[in-house]
């Protein structure tokens, strides 16, 4: 099971970008975009910091889990500045001639997003570095003796780059952008307000004890809750005449499989697994990956960071290991033999 095939999966879906292209903000206005204080107040002040000087943005990186708005903000940017956004993604640019095709389309102020710019190849990193630093792009012609440098002029521009794997991006890439900011996951009540403006937007009367439903349900991200939405819509206009209310979500949920903290099918046969057949562990993620019969990518990419962030899972140097959090939400008695250290948790 891949990312895109759980409905609480934070990975955009097949099909997905233009329902998500109707619910994006598109100002940093507190009516539109919600969340994220810590990076909307400081990208404020620098985006009309570069307006009254007629200069393009600070280049910006934007890290953190997915589905949290680093598109968005991207966009938010392109849209502030009056600009156009040219997008693209760290496996696409292959050779150095996909980045300099790209970079020399750009007009003055444009926005070059990046996602997944963790990904680039070291080749595409050295032709970025005097893109970003000096707008200008260095290609070597020819090979040996005949070798001559075309030094490619290009139009001040802003890069955005986005990752969900700040560690794996390189130091001088990093110390390249002017401005950094780390996306958190949401509270209930922020994303209950998200849900309560996507409704709206949508057409959906929701209540706002279902749209706290739903938010309670979404694991922190606002794709989620979008997508908790639809489903919820779809389920009240068949089954319930049309009223989206609390018990609504509630059923609508239920019978997707996602529990009241937002857990699914796969979150808690992983924590059987490991309660049942490993004795609350610790188990490595390979063995637990073929008792699942999943890719071990999956488990440890998809699954396992919202359990470790809710505290359901420890993740130690023997293994993983359910916490007593684990066990008393699934209502399983937990072991009692010593040394279990994420019992502790």
């Amino acid at each position: 099971m891949s990312a895109r095939e759980r409905l609480i999966g934070p990975e955009e879906e097949p099909g997905e970008e233009k329902i998500l292209a109707s619910l994006r903000p598109t100002r940093l206005d507190e009516s539109e975009y919600i969340g994220q204080h810590e990076v909307v107040r400081p990208l404020k002040i620098a985006l009309q910091a570069a307006k009254q000087r007629g200069e393009p943005l600070d280049h910006c990186l934007f890290y953190g889990p997915p589905g949290l708005g680093k598109t968005t903000l991207a966009q938010i940017i392109r849209h502030e500045m009056g600009s156009h956004m040219v997008s693209t993604s760290g496996p696409a640019l292959k050779r150095p001639g996909d980045l300099l095709g790209l970079l020399s389309n750009l007009k003055e102020g444009d926005v070059f997003f990046i996602d997944e710019i963790h990904r680039l190849q070291p080749e595409i990193e050295e032709y970025l570095y005097p893109a970003m630093e000096d707008y200008v792009v260095d290609f070597v012609l020819d090979k040996g003796a005949n070798a001559r440098m075309l030094n490619f002029r290009l139009r001040p521009f802003t890069l955005v780059g986005a990752t969900t794997m700040a560690g794996l991006l390189s130091g001088p890439l990093r110390d390249r952008f002017g401005l950094v900011y780390r996306m958190n996951y949401y509270t209930p009540a922020e994303l209950k307000a998200i849900v309560l403006r996507s409704a709206r937007i949508l057409d959906v009367p929701i209540s706002d004890d279902g749209a706290e439903e739903i938010a309670r349900r979404s694991r922190g991200t606002p794709r989620i809750a979008n997508r908790l939405l639809r489903r919820v819509r779809d389920f009240a206009q068949v089954e319930r005449n049309g009223v989206y209310d609390r018990d609504a979500a509630r059923e609508a949920l239920h019978l997707e499989g996602i529990d009241e903290i937002g857990l699914d099918r796969l979150d808690r046969r992983l924590l059987r697994v490991i309660m049942d057949v490993y004795q609350g562990g610790p188990v490595g993620i390979e063995a637990l990956a073929a008792t699942l019969s999943e890719e071990s990518a999956t488990l440890a990419e998809v699954v396992e960071p919202y359990l470790l962030q809710i505290g359901f899972l420890a993740r130690t140097s023997s293994g993983r290991k359910a916490t007593y959090h684990a066990y008393q939400h699934l209502g399983v008695s937990p072991p009692t033999k010593p040394g279990q250290v994420g019992l502790d948790l």
